[in-house]
């Protein structure tokens, strides 16, 4: 309990602020008894260091350490006031109608005191599966926009409507989908190279994906076109300046909120120039029209006014005020509106409508002072470049020379140990450890089994610590790795306090349950204890580890990584941080599947292993390859046929066609983002 703490630092703090005053006012007195005279002055100029004046130093000193006492104090409490206020400010208030009931219910108890009234006792919530989430759960840590547009989510750099946050989630999927699509098997080998396609996504699109990672598909997926139509309808026909202190953050949104529209349409639906680019972005934003289809960047204005009268087809102009005079942007926002386009001047538009442009994305007519403007997507210039991060083409890079790889860390089956005993503080009637067997099943859906029956853990970020900490064996994590990977873009600050009830429940939970303490915290660092858990994760760790090093028997070892993969490592969740480790332990198996079907001296069993790799991946092109020239070498050109076709159609419905640039896959087909395969 910590209320009798919270009781004793009220006191010391009450202490500490009357105590000092109580003393130095009845020995000492007040620090200053007037003000001095002018014969004092001279005595003090011509004898500084007398008795008297030392104990008025160290008086006016002690009083001084108490002020500041006091005003740290002061400042604490006004931080919690108003951390408080601004909590009841969001609790919901009852409607009219709730409002209502409850005074007729209030009436109703009241009016019937004199009868006795037999209650009964509540009944008890049916408990939940693994991992679902409760009314007490964490609050989010992307939270809604409260204002008047409510259609949006908060970054640490900026803010996105639902619709363009949607996207960059389905980009960010479509970029581990590319990935596993381009990736080439290689035999397992103990001096693996590091696989630079597999690190993270930058945190502000991992962010972007936490938000959406407990949150349902829409029922209807909006039309590309008509997102794009949308964006355009926000401004007049005739072009638009922007002026403001948000200008600069709406431009930088208005940019990555066509380009993403240029990724459903696959049409160039950008047009801008360079210096506007650099304006935005920095030094290095003019060589990004290379790597980005829906992106044209052009030197002049005049240059894109003959973009556009020789390529009509819907698109935004964005141009910033310095680079343009009156006549030039006229006759360009007419040939722009005559392909249905719009022209935005950053910065204000003399010939033309300017509207004012707040830091929060909100635009405002000044014209129609009573009517509200619409709300765009505002980005810092950080937040620009790690959202273009999941739109750029790629760069063709050099294959990476060979470099010695990290082991895998190594399963060592745990020494056994006595049972715990049981202290005074603990009830009698706990478990016995020594007769409980636990075990972590990571592989597919995540559950935690005590003696082969799931234990029910009520909060999703309890089970994701569970997994982080499974696949950081044996190093563990640290309280700000947890933090950071759990709610990632949330101040740190505020999430101590949550996490460590988070953990504490989680480790009551399994101690209650088994008697045995799973999760141990040394040196500042949470680890799963293996001698009382045993994880499926660790043991395809180990499989890896000695296919790795293996000499002879090569063939055994390849079968036993396959053989230790059930399902995808936590299949159907859309952790942010589980991307990277994820795919990093498919592509072990695949490795392994590869290197079976290339060993294998019968082409039918060797065609059976490729099609197991297919289905652990899908979407990997070598492996269909591979399957392919293994049916036609098989004399059935008809079946290599049919799976190239299902391939495509695969590719077609992911974004994904081999004969058209990547499209964004749809949430509502796919509610995970196509992220779960």
């Amino acid at each position: 309990m910590r209320w009798p703490r919270q009781l004793m630092s009220l006191l010391v703090v009450l202490a500490l602020l009357t105590g000092p005053p109580v003393v130095l006012l009845l020995l000492i007195g007040p620090p200053i008894r007037g003000w001095p005279s002018t014969e004092q002055v001279r005595a003090w100029v011509q004898q500084p260091l007398t008795e008297q004046s030392l104990t008025a130093a160290l008086t006016i000193g002690a009083w001084l350490l108490w002020l500041l006492l006091a005003y740290t104090v002061a400042v604490r409490v006004l931080i919690r006031l108003r951390t408080t206020v601004g909590w009841l400010r969001r609790l919901p208030l009852p409607t009219p109608l709730q409002a209502t009931a409850s005074g007729m219910a209030g009436a109703a108890v009241f009016g019937v005191a004199t009868n006795q009234v037999t209650i009964a006792p509540p009944q008890p919530s049916p408990p939940l599966a693994a991992g679902t989430p409760e009314e007490s759960d964490e609050v989010s840590p992307i939270h809604k926009d409260t204002a008047a547009n409510k259609d949006g989510i908060h970054l640490a750099g900026g803010w996105l409507p639902d619709e363009v946050a949607e996207q960059v989630a389905a980009a960010a999927a479509l970029v581990w989908l590319r990935r596993r699509r381009d990736y080439q098997p290689r035999p397992p080998d103990p001096h693996r190279r590091d696989e630079l396609d597999t690190a993270g996504l930058p945190p502000t699109v991992t962010a972007v994906q936490a938000a959406f990672a407990d949150a349902p598909a829409p029922s209807v997926a909006p039309e590309p076109s008509g997102s794009f139509a949308a964006l355009l309808g926000v401004f007049p026909v005739s072009g638009l300046g922007v002026s403001g202190p948000g200008t600069l953050s709406i431009g930088r949104g208005l940019l990555i909120t066509a380009l993403l529209a240029g990724h459903h349409l696959r049409t160039p639906t950008l047009i801008t120039t360079r210096a506007t680019l650099t304006s935005l972005l920095g030094a290095d934003a003019p060589a990004l029209d290379r790597r980005l289809p829906q992106l044209t960047a052009v030197e002049t204005i005049h240059d894109a006014t003959r973009l556009v009268e020789s390529a009509p087809s819907p698109r935004i102009v964005l141009l910033l005020k310095e680079e343009s005079d009156g006549y030039d942007v006229k006759h360009l926002a007419a040939r722009a509106a005559t392909a249905g386009g719009r022209i935005v001047v950053l910065g204000g538009w003399p010939a033309g409508s300017t509207w004012q442009a707040a830091p929060t994305g909100h635009l405002h007519d000044p014209s129609r002072p009573e009517e509200p403007g619409p709300r765009l997507c505002v980005l810092d210039q950080v937040a620009a470049t790690d959202l273009l991060a999941v739109i750029v083409h790629p760069d063709p890079a050099p294959p990476a020379p060979a470099t010695p790889h990290p082991p895998l860390p190594h399963v060592v089956p745990p020494k056994a140990r006595l049972p715990r005993q049981a202290t005074r503080g603990e009830p009698r009637s706990r478990p016995d450890a020594s007769t409980r067997r636990l075990r972590l099943r990571v592989m597919g859906e995540p559950t935690l089994l005590v003696d082969g029956e799931p234990l029910t853990i009520r909060r999703t970020a309890a089970l994701q610590i569970l997994v982080f900490l499974a696949t950081n064996h044996p190093n563990g994590a640290t309280t700000s790795q947890l933090a950071d990977a759990i709610w990632p873009a949330v101040p740190r600050r505020s999430l101590t306090g949550r996490l460590y009830t988070t953990l504490s429940e989680l480790r009551t939970v399994i101690r209650d349950a088994s008697g045995m303490h799973v999760i141990e915290h040394t040196d500042d660092r949470y680890r799963l204890n293996p001698a009382h858990l045993n994880v499926d994760l660790w043991q395809l760790q180990a499989a890896i580890h000695h296919a790795a090093s293996a000499v002879t028997n090569t063939t055994a070892a390849w079968q036993a990584i396959v053989d230790a993969y059930p399902a995808d490592l936590a299949a159907g969740r859309i952790w942010p941080w589980l991307d990277p480790i994820r795919e990093t332990t498919r592509r072990h198996v695949i490795n392994a599947c590869a290197a079976l079907a290339d060993a294998e001296p019968e082409p039918q069993r060797g065609l059976a292993v490729l099609q197991a790799g297919l289905r652990i991946d899908p979407y990997n092109a070598d492996l269909h390859a591979r399957a392919r020239s293994a049916f036609t070498a098989d004399g059935d050109p008809e079946a290599a046929t049919e799976l190239q076709g299902r391939y495509q159609r695969l590719m077609s419905e992911a974004g994904l066609d081999e004969d058209a640039p990547d499209r964004l896959p749809s949430r509502a087909s796919n509610p995970t983002g196509v992220s779960r395969q």
